[in-house]
Parts: structure tokens; sequence; C-alpha cells
């Protein structure tokens, strides 16, 4: 019903920034949340961060708290991860996801996700 595209992954040194992007089409009416996620390879999928699509709530992860800023963009149906002072630790394949009803970081309680985009932090 909602479809998720991500968008803004790459390559980058230690210390430096990316701006992940996610656009929503489809049933887009139906959102109520959306919020990011990542893996590492033989790692569990972790929480990063969130926010409500009315834009009054968010939250975010301790790993990210201080250098991360999600944000959303109603009028484009996208959904921002602004990240600063990357770290190694960072890399990662990073998803968005949608929630019809939850706002939180439990990961089985979103109801839609993208393919990911690959981030890799390099020293």
């Amino acid at each position: 019903q909602v479809q998720l595209v991500e968008s803004g992954g790459g390559l980058v040194q230690v210390g430096g920034s990316l701006r992940l992007s996610c656009t929503a089409s489809g049933r887009t009416f139906s959102v109520y949340a959306m919020g990011w996620f990542r893996q590492a390879p033989e790692k569990e999928r972790q929480f990063v961060a969130a926010v409500t699509w009315s834009g009054e709530s968010t939250y975010y992860a301790s790993s990210g708290k201080g250098r991360f800023t999600i944000s959303r963009d109603n009028a484009k149906n996208t959904v921002n991860l602004q990240m600063d002072n990357l770290k190694p630790e960072d890399t990662a394949v990073y998803y968005c996801a949608v929630s019809s009803s939850y706002f939180g970081s439990v990961d089985y309680n979103y109801d839609y996700w993208g393919q990911g985009t690959q981030v890799t932090v390099s020293s």
C-alpha cells in the first residue's frame, strides 16, 4: 500500500556528513510515523530515529543522539536523516519504514519498508 525509496547513501570519511532521504508513495494518507533503522553485516537491525508525520514528536537512539537529525517534508512525502560527525560504527544499510499507527523504536511494529541504502564510513 505504501512504497518507500531511500537515497543519499555513499562512502564518507570519519567525521563527515551524509543526508539520507526517503520518499513515500501510494497510500500515503495512512502514514502516522516514519522511522530509520540500520543493519550491519552479522548484526541485528537497530533503531536510529523516528518522527511522527505531524512533526510533533521525534525520537532518537542514543547511538546517534546529538549527531543525527530526523525531519519530514509533508509536501514532498519525504523523511530525511541528516547524519553528522559520522563514525565507523555507523557503517550499515539504512532502511526507512512507515507505521500506520505506531510511534517508537520497535521494528516489527512498522508496516512498510524501503529497500535500503548503504552507508560506509571509512577511517
